[in-house]
C-alpha cells in the first residue's frame, strides 16, 4: 500500500501537546513524511499570529490552513497568501441577530492585521498579554470584513449554543467550536477546513483517497469526513471519536507521530 501523498493535520489537542509544545517524536514524524516526498499541511483553528513557534519547529517549511480554512499561510515567509473573508455587512449582521436572541454574547474578531475585542469578551491564555488594550465597541468590531468572528458565552455549553448559532444565522456564516469551552468561531459561509483543504489537494492532483487527515474537536468534522483516512486522537471530542474509523494515543502520547511512523516507514 502507499503511503499517503498528503497529510493534514490539527494542531491544538491532536498533533501539539497540552502546553502548546511539539514533541521531538513528532517534529521527527513531520520530518519523516516530507523526506518522503508527501505533503504535510496544518490545518488550524489558530489565527497566523499564534503560528510562529509551529513555523520554527518545522524549520518554516510547508503550508498551514488557518483560521477553520479561511486563510491559507506560508510558513516559510509567514505571510497569508489567500484568504476567505466575512464581509463587514454580514459580521454587523449576524452579530445583531445573536444579540437581540442569545442574552450575554461577547464578540471578537480576527482581521488580517490583528484581533479586536468587546471588554466583555474574556480572553484566552493567549491573549492575554498579546492584545491588551485592543478593546473596541460594536460597530467598531464589525466594520470591516474579517476572516474570523468568535462568540463568547460563560455560562452554556459549547454544542448548545453552537446550535442556536447554527439557527439563528447558519445562512450568513459557517460555525464550529475547537476550544473546550462556549467560545463558537464563525467563517465564510461554507468555508471549512474541508473546503480548503480539498482545494489545496486539487492544485496539486491529490485525491482524498491519497490524504490522511487527524483531527480531535468538532472544528475538524469536515476535514475529517472529506479525507480518505482519518484517525481521531484518543482525548478527541465524542463527536469526533463517533465519526471517524480510525482512533490513534492521545496528543500528550504522540498519537499521530505512531500513525505516521507506520505510514513512512
Amino acid at each position: 500500500m502507499e503511503p499517503p501523498r498528503l497529510v493534514a493535520t490539527d494542531l491544538d489537542g491532536t498533533a501539539l501537546r497540552t502546553d502548546g509544545t511539539i514533541s521531538p517524536r513528532t517534529a521527527a514524524a513531520f520530518a519523516r513524511v516530507e523526506e518522503a516526498g508527501a505533503m504535510l499541511v496544518f490545518v488550524t483553528g489558530r489565527p497566523p499570529r499564534w503560528m510562529s513557534t509551529v513555523a520554527g519547529a518545522v524549520r518554516h517549511r510547508g503550508l498551514a490552513i488557518c483560521a477553520n480554512g479561511a486563510l491559507v499561510y506560508d510558513l516559510h515567509t509567514e505571510r497569508i497568501v489567500e484568504s476567505h473573508l466575512i464581509d463587514a455587512e454580514v459580521v454587523a449582521e449576524v452579530v445583531d441577530q445573536l444579540r437581540a436572541n442569545v442574552p450575554d454574547l461577547a464578540f471578537s474578531v480576527e482581521y488580517e492585521g490583528g484581533f479586536a475585542h468587546e471588554s466583555e469578551f474574556q480572553l484566552g491564555g493567549w491573549d492575554r498579554k498579546a492584545v491588551a488594550g485592543l478593546r473596541v465597541g460594536t460597530s467598531t468590531l464589525t466594520a470591516r470584513p474579517c476572516f474570523k468572528l468568535l462568540a463568547l458565552h460563560q455560562r452554556m455549553e459549547p454544542d448548545t449554543l453552537q446550535t442556536a448559532v447554527d439557527e439563528l444565522v447558519g445562512h450568513l456564516v459557517t460555525a464550529t467550536h475547537s476550544s473546550g469551552r462556549a467560545l463558537i468561531e464563525m467563517s465564510a459561509r461554507g468555508v471549512t477546513k474541508a473546503t480548503a483543504l480539498a482545494t489545496l489537494a486539487e492544485r496539486h492532483e491529490i485525491k482524498p483517497a491519497q490524504v490522511v487527515a487527524f483531527g480531535d474537536m468538532p472544528n475538524d468534522l469536515p476535514m475529517l469526513g472529506w479525507a480518505g483516512t482519518s484517525y481521531a486522537v484518543a482525548n478527541a471530542h465524542p463527536r469526533v471519536l463517533a465519526a471517524v474509523e480510525h482512533v490513534t494515543a492521545a496528543n500528550n502520547d504522540d498519537g499521530v507521530a505512531q500513525v505516521l511512523e507506520e505510514l513512512y516507514r
